[in-house]
């Protein structure tokens, strides 16, 4: 019997065209969704995918080259003339494919406008095509609706008589692309240039991702629905910078009669305060107001403070900037408005469970503890699972507390 040595595994490239121009939503590709931009949302997709050997972006603006090359995406100059509204993502995929050092075997076409798409249903579908089951292969979400036309005056039923009503279940099904990604045998795109060719195949995606933003309402509504999407997973960082109110209290102050403020704070927050220090990470807390308590629970937990800050941002941007920080590597834990231009800068904003709704849907984690009860100790943790380091045991902690003789 003849055996045969297996072939090379066929080269997987993903290409996101990316132009500066947008005219519904302005700079869109460089807008953030849950603190991360859009650009860099799908080149961490691709990325995460295993079956994706190289990710690229495609695009004529040096802000979404620079975005695309920090979030590790190689980056294809795209010529004017195929970066003006006419243009078309088939002449973009074209030149970009003309551009590489070495023809790929699949093509991984994914548009940066879906914010949220899974690294598992990118290699469920390069795997269809590797196995030759499609030649192509799109995102799309199942429904059920009921479609009509306009004639004229007359709405008219599309895929349904008009004249007998099933039941919503009882309705074929239908197919809606979502535009997320078209993965494709990249010799076959060359030949037909077009995305759709041969045999052509459904991946279905769930409805919740299923957003595709051409409009501020769009964006909008990702913003939102961003933190629900966050995986309860680790969080890869290497600096904290909290507010205080809020974040290390419950946000509330106890007035003596003297006018003596006192605030109620948590141990289990200054075990994971003391955890990401021994862990190596800056920690920083930065407060609007002056005030001794402040002071005094940043003596205790040694960690340094900045307070009577009018401008957050600014202080941020030039203690990051003293420390070598880069703010993608940040996180900043906050609860209120005056938060939202720190958030806004770095790579993980988080807001603790009970912060204002602009907070939460400016957020790309949202804890579940609330502020002054133990929602350090929580991103602690997640923070030191990212890092492969686990806290004390119980029994460490025990052994700590008992006396000595």
């Amino acid at each position: 019997m003849t055996t045969h040595e297996p072939g090379p595994a066929p080269r997987v490239v993903a290409v996101i065209p990316a132009r500066g121009g947008s005219k519904g939503v302005p700079g869109k590709n460089l807008k953030k969704v849950g603190g991360i931009s859009l650009v860099a949302r799908a080149v961490t997709a691709a990325a995460a995918a295993e079956s994706i050997d190289a990710v690229y972006v495609s695009t004529d603006d040096p802000a979404i080259a620079a975005a695309a090359r920090s979030a590790g995406a190689l980056v294809i100059d795209r010529p004017a003339d195929l970066s003006g509204d006419s243009a078309s993502s088939e002449a973009a995929l074209l030149h970009a494919l003309d551009s590489l050092p070495t023809p790929p075997d699949v093509l991984v076409f994914i548009q940066a406008t879906s914010p949220f798409i899974s690294p598992d249903d990118l290699d469920a579908a390069v795997a269809r095509i590797v196995e030759d089951e499609c030649d192509v292969v799109f995102a799309a979400k199942k429904t059920h609706a009921f479609l009509w036309r306009i004639t004229g005056t007359a709405a008219v039923g599309v895929n349904h008589d008009a004249s007998f009503r099933l039941r919503r279940q009882d309705l074929e099904p239908q197919y809606q692309e979502t535009g997320a990604f078209y993965v494709m045998r990249a010799p076959g795109f060359r030949t037909a240039g077009y995305r759709f060719f041969g045999r052509i195949g459904v991946a279905l995606v769930d409805d919740l991702t299923a957003i595709d933003i051409d409009s501020v309402d769009d964006l909008e509504l990702a913003t939102r629905i961003a933190p629900m999407l966050t995986t309860r997973g680790v969080i890869d960082v290497d600096a904290v910078v909290t507010d205080f109110d809020g974040v290390h209290t419950d946000d509330r102050v106890h007035l003596s009669a003297d006018g003596t403020e006192f605030v109620t704070a948590s141990r289990a927050d200054g075990m994971g305060v003391s955890l990401l220090r021994r862990a190596g990470l800056a920690f920083l807390i930065m407060s609007s107001e002056t005030n001794p308590v402040v002071a005094a629970r940043a003596e205790k937990l040694m960690v340094p403070v900045i307070q009577a800050v009018d401008d957050k941002a600014a202080a941020l941007a030039h203690w990051s900037a003293n420390h070598d920080l880069g703010l993608d590597r940040v996180a900043y834990v906050g609860n209120d408005v005056n938060d939202l231009g720190c958030m806004g800068m770095v790579g993980w904003p988080i807001a603790v469970a009970d912060a204002h709704p602009l907070v939460l849907a400016a957020a790309r984690v949202i804890l579940s503890a609330k502020g002054g009860h133990g929602a350090i100790r929580e991103l602690a943790d997640r923070i030191l699972d990212a890092r492969g380091t686990a806290g004390p045991t119980l029994e460490e902690l025990w052994s700590r507390s008992r006396p000595t003789r």
